[in-house]
């Protein structure tokens, strides 16, 4: 599946006749400032609260949200910050989802995507985004390199993605200052509990944790993470912001 949806935004990217050097000079300037990190290193557990219609290991999430009003019960909930699903053919998200969620509270905000090409980050941009996500099993290393340091050009934090030891090894490497790391495999979509514990001890000091999937309840956080990723459970969920602030109990 990872293959396919890559593979599916890089043709889309091939297609875009738009010019790089000129949008990313229109850009310039126009980003946020770093402010997802902070949010993320400040203390206590944060949660990166996600908006997500649908996925495609479990289907129909929550087809018919409304960003607005999600991204508000989330503020209520203490969310750090927000993640926002812009695929449309994978995930049924789009740019508009992100700025309704932008406008609609103060969160920084993740755009959960496949960046692929320079111009997406680019479009994070003019999202209002905070931040991108970079996939490093998506990436080559040259790529993952330059896009984290057009990230840093454009003023956005990148959240650098791996799914082993070998992934984590290559985004600390590039220079990756917060990384995710992803429970859930993406080619067979079984979520590894104890994954994160055991990449975790090998992130060093001074790079901010950020554990993804498989967040369910406080008993699932694991210890020594500045902050998690937890979208399904929260959007499938009667009450999101009380289940945020239950969340927000755990332990670190």
């Amino acid at each position: 599946m990872l293959e396919e949806i890559v593979a599916a935004h890089r043709r889309a990217a091939a297609e875009d006749p738009r010019d790089e050097e000129n949008l990313l000079d229109a850009v310039l300037g126009l980003g946020p400032g770093r402010v997802f990190g902070d949010a993320l290193a400040a203390p206590g557990l944060s949660v990166i609260a996600e908006i997500k219609r649908r996925s495609p290991s479990k289907g129909a999430l929550n087809p018919d949200l409304d960003p607005a009003l999600l991204a508000k019960s989330y503020a209520e909930g203490g969310a750090a910050a927000l993640s926002v699903l812009t695929d449309r053919r994978f995930f049924g998200g789009s740019p508009d989802d992100l700025r309704a969620a932008r406008a609609a509270c103060d969160l920084p905000v993740l755009r959960k995507d496949f960046t692929v090409d320079a111009r997406d980050l680019a479009d994070a941009v003019l999202m209002g985004a905070s931040a991108v996500l970079l996939i490093v099993a998506a990436l080559g290393d040259g790529e993952l390199r330059r896009f984290l340091g057009l990230s840093r050009e454009l003023a956005l934090d990148a959240l650098v993605e791996v799914h082993d030891e070998a992934e984590l090894e290559r985004a600390l490497d590039a220079g990756a200052a917060i990384v995710g790391i992803n429970q859930r495999n993406l080619r067979t979509f079984e979520v590894d509990r104890g994954l994160a514990d055991r990449l975790g001890e090998r992130i060093p000091p001074g790079v901010v944790k950020v554990c993804e999937s498989g967040i369910r309840g406080r008993a699932d956080v694991p210890n020594g993470f500045d902050a998690v990723l937890v979208g399904e459970s929260l959007v499938t969920s009667a009450d999101p912001s009380a289940a945020l602030r239950e969340l927000r109990g755990a332990n670190r």
